[in-house]
């Protein structure tokens, strides 16, 4: 299963990266810096990619929401006049949507609500990816600073530079993979018994209809009809 986003953030910003510095045995510590700020990076752009398809939902629920809100207000204007006019018929069939639109509101009320913390939690997360992206290139910069101040620091074979420096971003990129990899997986199902199934379908129409006429009532009796 992929790591979530949750996961991922709390991973890179908890420090496990710059302890890796400290035990990667083999690697250079600047190229696993370079490696875990590029980690970062793309995690920034997945969170930022993630907050825009959030605010879309948030958008989109909180218009549908709008939606409801006045059909639930119309709906109810028009079964009184129904109930006022005599037309039982059509009062009742307007109260079978009437509480359509009533199931309905709470859940898109909940959508809003958790698209409003979802977003929230993400700009939390950015803000946190950003911190540790700067915390993270001031350290890289710092240790770089602190080897080229080295007595000796350009000293080496002619011609062994590039391919020592190249071979250690290859074993410190994959040793950053392979220690900050993670996952789970969870598999499973229930079987379903279509008789009981039918059953809970019928149970379930008969307390609809029961729903509709107890509420059919309660307008008769704003309305005194």
């Amino acid at each position: 299963m992929a790591e979530s986003i949750a996961t991922r953030v709390t991973r890179l910003v908890s420090g496990a990266v710059h302890s890796m510095v400290d035990t990667l045995e083999g690697s250079a510590p600047e190229v696993v810096m370079a490696e875990a700020l590029r980690e970062i990076d793309r995690a920034v752009d997945d969170v930022r990619a993630e907050l825009g398809r959030v605010s879309v939902r948030q958008h989109l629920a909180s218009r549908r929401l709008a939606e409801e809100t006045s059909k639930h207000a119309e709906l109810t204007g028009n079964i009184k006049l129904a109930l006022k006019e005599g037309r039982a018929d059509l009062a009742e069939a307007g109260t079978e949507t009437l509480l359509d639109v009533e199931a309905q509101i709470p859940v898109i009320e909940a959508a809003v609500s958790d698209a409003k913390e979802e977003a929230h939690r993400l700009e939390t997360y950015l803000a946190a990816l950003q911190g540790r992206h700067r915390e993270l290139q001031a350290e890289l910069e710092a240790f770089e600073k602190a080897r080229r101040d080295m007595p000796g620091a350009d000293g080496g074979t002619p011609g062994s530079g590039t391919s020592s420096v190249d071979s250690s971003i290859r074993d410190a990129e994959s040793a950053f993979g392979r220690a900050m990899k993670s996952g789970t997986s969870i598999s499973g199902s229930v079987p379903i018994d279509p008789e009981r199934a039918a059953k809970n379908v019928e149970l379930n129409d008969l307390a609809r209809r029961n729903r509709i006429q107890e509420r059919l009532a309660a307008l008769r009796a704003e309305t005194g009809t």
